[in-house]
């Protein structure tokens, strides 16, 4: 049975509070920087002791459940500004769902970011960045020894297919095209190059990312961060194009404490695990070396015994992963999903 909308607001800004007073130990202990009461002194102490790692998964987690609580609110006045009390209740019932779906995420977010803890241990995420360390990426390919797994050399161009079916059975192509441009960024001192990855589906744009890149002089890949551009398409429209929607996953190092992470090692080792960036709440890509002897067989490309293999993951998608295969002196050839199943192969590949 229904009960009145507004009694059931109330109920459900009584079950925000009730969220909000429930404190990790971290805050509990330290404060919550939100709440706008600590001292300098309370503040001073977070960070401090040993378990940078986990302090920081727990610190996040209660952003994470801020951010929830924020949009619950949003969600509600969206429902308060419904004439029909039917829809109105449908609003709220999805409202109170949706809000306890993202909750269960933060906690299985913080689970996946102290498990990662484990395997890297406590230490503080702060890489030391020295421009003089960095090559000249222009010369990547014409004197520079490029990665092998990742070859950056300007001009050249991966093409990867995939097929799937959409919420309608209907089967759909999915088309990724990485290019290695000749443009440069300079970040944090770094001369990073610029690299295109832009994704359709049956030729239509889904995404249009700026990727930015660095090679040390060890032949490290280092990812700098990214520009991406999201669209969607919405039945009824005419014409019905792709629209920008949002740019979620873009971050940049240097930029709200942003940092950079190693893409591909020149000397991967298998077993180690390596942050690939951290943004915290919003790119915090890992991968972990599985093989360094992979068969696998892609439509431009295969390798007997000589594949680089990777497992992929981000303590943002708990559960989910990828596992990739890189031929040398051609890169990625492969991605498979968590289940196996076989993801984007590599269809076509130019290079100078």
């Amino acid at each position: 049975m229904k009960n009145n909308f507004f009694t059931i607001v109330s109920h459900a800004f009584a079950m925000i509070l009730c969220v909000g007073l429930i404190a990790s130990p971290v805050l509990a202990a330290q404060g919550d920087p939100d709440d706008g009461g600590e001292s300098s002194s309370e503040a001073g102490r977070i960070g401090s002791g040993e378990n940078y790692c986990s302090q920081t998964a727990v610190l996040v987690l209660g952003s994470c459940e801020a951010g929830v609580r924020s949009d619950f609110r949003i969600a509600v006045a969206d429902c308060v500004n419904l004439s029909d009390q039917q829809e109105q209740d449908q609003c709220l019932d999805e409202a109170i769902m949706d809000r306890g779906d993202d909750l269960e995420l933060c906690q299985q977010q913080l689970q996946a970011r102290l498990d990662v803890c484990d395997q890297l241990g406590q230490d503080r995420y702060d890489p030391e960045i020295d421009p003089a360390n960095f090559v000249n990426p222009l010369a990547i390919g014409q004197g520079v020894q490029p990665n092998p797994y990742f070859p950056l050399v300007p001009g050249t161009q991966w093409v990867y297919e995939a097929t799937s079916q959409d919420d309608e059975g209907e089967e759909v192509t999915e088309t990724i095209t990485v290019t290695v441009t000749e443009e440069t960024k300079l970040i944090e001192g770094v001369t990073c190059i610029v690299v295109t990855d832009v994704e359709m589906e049956d030729d239509q744009i889904i995404e249009s990312t700026n990727d930015w890149y660095a090679q040390d002089v060890d032949g490290n890949v280092w990812y700098f961060g990214e520009i991406a551009k999201n669209f969607e398409t919405f039945e009824g429209d005419d014409p019905e194009n792709p629209e920008l929607v949002n740019l979620e996953g873009s971050w940049k190092a240097g930029r709200d404490s942003a940092k950079p992470g190693i893409l591909i090692p020149a000397e991967p080792q298998e077993g180690e695990v390596i942050r690939q960036e951290m943004a915290l709440g919003e790119a915090e890509d890992l991968v972990e070396i599985l093989s360094l002897t992979g068969t696998e067989t892609a439509p431009a490309a295969n390798c007997d015994g000589d594949c680089l293999v990777t497992r992929d993951f981000s303590p943002l998608e708990p559960g989910i992963s990828e596992e990739k295969y890189y031929a040398p002196g051609v890169g990625l050839i492969l991605e498979l999903d968590e289940d196996g199943e076989r993801g984007p192969e590599l269809v076509s590949i130019t290079q100078p």
